[in-house]
């Protein structure tokens, strides 16, 4: 028996409180927003005394992120070290996963699709392209996508043109990017990331499929500047599902697998896929249309290939998808079709959404299923909760 309060994501936060004895009825906050925001920060400290004056119980452990800046993550610390209970940390995409398994009451291992925008990886990275395996409190990375660069930190999610910048110049087509980019974004601009990307300045790497699904967008043309999360991504989809509409749907396309090879350590690299694209001039809709459809099921393709070869050298039957990239029907359809295709059972997120929403369901999980795998070891210092 164990209660646990998981304070949640960054990005559309909301509060859990997770009781081991009724798990199918964890209590729930308000979706608070973006923590960037004071307000938000301060609803959910209300939140959460609020939970804690409902639960009317005592509390055995906080559950936070991994990352150390949040607010969220000073607040579980502050909680946890008022009440001497543990504090367990959760990296991000675990957490993911994990809100799944709780939803579903899963225990076995399994490998676990979790794909958005950003999380904080183990190895101090920005992550969001995983394929996990899970089992409990432990995970493994055993595979992931290919890193891009980040030309401007954070405002390269808010700018697709410069993540299209990055994979150009990750393809080896750098020069191509002054041309491209800046009719539309001005030549400083331009040549300004350019050169950024050429001396690596400021231009931390990602594996995050939503700075993929980005970077596709703004080499097509669909996107230059987002005024809100996923918009690029959202267009990608909405012209790749004119073209599959019109081609006998998703089901019906195949893909080649060289144009996303794997590695030996599980990186998928989209990068071959496309190479082709930086080349053209004055694209057809249908060829937009055409490639859009391409980058979304080759994408999926590599994932199955990948999820299916490690959960056959490891024994797993399951596999689930969690992340916010899912919100992606073409990508959903795709992934849980060529996964059932080899025989694998696949788990979605039904009730709670598959972003950031329901994150605090997984940290909460997490943390439960650590104290109930080693309570000797529990205390109330900082405990991670995935080696």
């Amino acid at each position: 028996m164990a209660r646990i309060l998981a304070c949640g994501a960054f990005l559309k936060n909301s509060a859990c409180l997770f009781d081991t004895q009724a798990p199918q009825a964890p209590l729930w906050s308000a979706v608070h927003g973006d923590l960037s925001d004071p307000a938000a920060c301060a609803a959910l400290e209300q939140s959460v005394q609020d939970l804690l004056a409902r639960s009317g119980a005592s509390l055995d452990a906080v559950a936070h992120d991994l990352h150390p800046d949040f607010f969220s993550t000073r607040l579980a610390l502050r909680l946890a070290g008022e009440r001497g209970i543990p504090a367990v940390e959760v990296q991000h995409h675990h957490a993911h996963a994990a809100a799944v398994l709780a939803e579903h009451g899963v225990q076995a291992p399994v490998i676990a699709l979790t794909l958005d925008g950003v999380g904080l990886g183990l190895d101090g990275t920005s992550w969001g392209g995983e394929l996990l395996w899970v089992h409990g409190a432990r995970c493994e990375r055993v595979g992931h996508l290919a890193p891009l660069a980040l030309p401007g930190g954070d405002v390269a999610a808010r700018e697709p043109w410069r993540m299209a910048a990055a994979l150009l110049h990750a393809s080896g087509q750098a020069e191509q990017i002054v041309p491209r980019f800046a009719p539309v974004v001005g030549e400083t601009a331009a040549r300004t990331v350019q050169t950024m990307l050429a001396r690596g300045l400021n231009c931390p790497q990602t594996t995050a499929a939503g700075r993929w699904f980005d970077a596709v967008a703004g080499l097509l043309g669909l996107s230059v500047r987002q005024d809100m999360e996923a918009q690029a991504a959202i267009a990608l989809e909405q012209v790749a599902a004119r073209h599959l509409q019109a081609h006998g749907g998703a089901l019906a396309q195949r893909t080649d697998p060289a144009l996303a090879p794997v590695d030996a350590a599980g990186c998928i690299d989209l990068r071959p896929l496309c190479r082709p694209w930086a080349q053209w001039s004055s694209p057809s809709p249908a060829q937009i249309e055409a490639a859009a459809a391409q980058f979304h099921l080759t994408l999926a393709d590599a994932l199955v290939a990948r999820a299916a070869q490690v959960a056959s050298a490891r024994g797993v039957r399951s596999v689930v998808l969690g992340g916010g990239c899912f919100f992606n029907r073409i990508l959903a359809e795709r992934c849980i079709a060529g996964l059932q295709a080899q025989g694998l059972r696949v788990h979605t997120a039904q009730a709670l959404s598959c972003g950031d929403a329901g994150l605090a369901l997984g940290q909460a999980w997490v943390a439960a299923q650590q104290l109930a795998q080693a309570p000797q070891s529990m205390d109330s210092e900082e405990t991670a909760a995935c080696a």
